[in-house]
């Protein structure tokens, strides 16, 4: 959306809002070795998290601008993925007034957070083959909708959606589109990321948790326009990601070819168990995926959900989600649980 204004979105209260300023928004110096904090009445005795942390994840988001070739204006840290989702809604939709959309059978917690902010959700059904019905969606927007959820690579069903449904819902709705990218790094596709200056409305969700995996910190991230990030940043709690996250987010993001090498393992081991899928009696219909997970159809899923249960397996059954009656979800695993996985399977 070309003519996209970000006035037209923002809520009025956000609008007119003064942001909570922090101790440690108000003193920046990057040369503070010398300095005694007496500003935010802090516990003065060092044991390594006795002081705030960084308000605004300074050191983290610069790690992530030279990977992901943005600048740092354009991104915002939050409380896993889930926190910079719940933003979005806070900053843009009027309880009561606005609705959203999202496309079942997808991520649950945009329902939720809908739910929780008082925002209708217009669900529309992805297609049988998974992909967003664009017009369908078109008809259901009206003036008060303003966001749309589009999770790509897609949880539950691991497909990626196409280019063109979604550079027709940019190109379209005059309102945020938001697409999910969680499962990202197991794709080939490139990320949505190189729109973001072509496409003021687009907003990118990606996470620590998956790929990266550090799913135990809740790290999340928003990547959008400057102007998106400084409307998020004014309503966002002062210190919403703790010391050992950020520091636990720098060493890990410190050895990239490790993390490369753990998502080329992942994406073999997933190969490996498509293949085996093929033999296994009771699997009906394997679905492409580009994630880290593979959805099965099969005989009766909450039969053999309970008997992967009995030897020791934990699957998810996906049966209750629209389109995926007796769908089971594979997460992959290392090596050796995946053998285990196989073997369970073929008995």
């Amino acid at each position: 959306m070309k003519n996209f204004d970000i006035n037209n979105i923002v809520r009025e209260n956000v609008k007119s809002m003064k942001p909570y300023s922090s101790a440690r928004d108000e003193f920046e110096d990057f040369d503070t070795a010398d300095m005694i904090f007496l500003d935010a009445n802090e516990n003065p005795f060092q044991n390594g998290v006795n002081r705030y942390p960084d308000p605004q994840q300074s050191s983290v988001k610069a790690v992530l601008a030279k990977e992901k070739n943005v600048n740092t204006n354009q991104i915002l840290l939050g409380n896993g993925s889930d926190e910079v989702l719940d933003l979005l809604f806070r900053a843009f939709c009027e309880p009561k007034i606005d609705n959203i959309i999202s496309l079942p059978p997808t991520y649950g917690m945009y329902g939720v957070l809908s739910n929780l902010n008082n925002i209708e959700n217009r669900e529309v059904l992805l297609s049988t083959d998974f992909q967003p019905q664009v017009e369908k969606i078109l008809e259901a927007v009206d003036a008060n909708t303003k966001i749309i959820f589009l999770c790509s690579p897609n949880n539950p069903t691991g497909n990626s959606f196409t280019t063109e449904s979604v550079t027709t819902l940019l190109e379209k709705f005059n309102g945020f589109i938001v697409i999910d990218e969680a499962y990202i790094d197991f794709s080939e596709k490139a990320s949505w990321l190189a729109k973001i200056e072509e496409y003021p409305n687009l907003v990118i969700t990606q996470t620590l948790s998956k790929a990266y995996g550090l799913a135990g910190i809740r790290l999340g991230i928003c990547y959008a326009s400057a102007e998106v990030i400084s409307v998020l940043n004014k309503i966002k709690p002062p210190y919403n990601v703790n010391e050992l996250t950020q520091l636990r987010a720098l060493e890990r993001l410190s050895n990239p070819e490790k993390i490369k090498s753990e998502i080329a393992s992942i994406i073999e081991q997933r190969e490996r168990l498509l293949k085996v899928l093929v033999d296994v009696s009771f699997v009906e219909k394997i679905y492409p995926t580009e994630a880290n997970f593979i959805l099965i159809k099969v005989d009766d899923a909450n039969k053999r959900y309970d008997e992967l249960i009995k030897k020791g397996i934990v699957i998810r059954n996906r049966t209750t989600q629209p389109l995926c009656e007796n769908t089971l979800r594979l997460t992959i695993g290392t090596e050796v649980e995946n053998k285990k996985l196989m073997e369970a399977l073929k008995s």
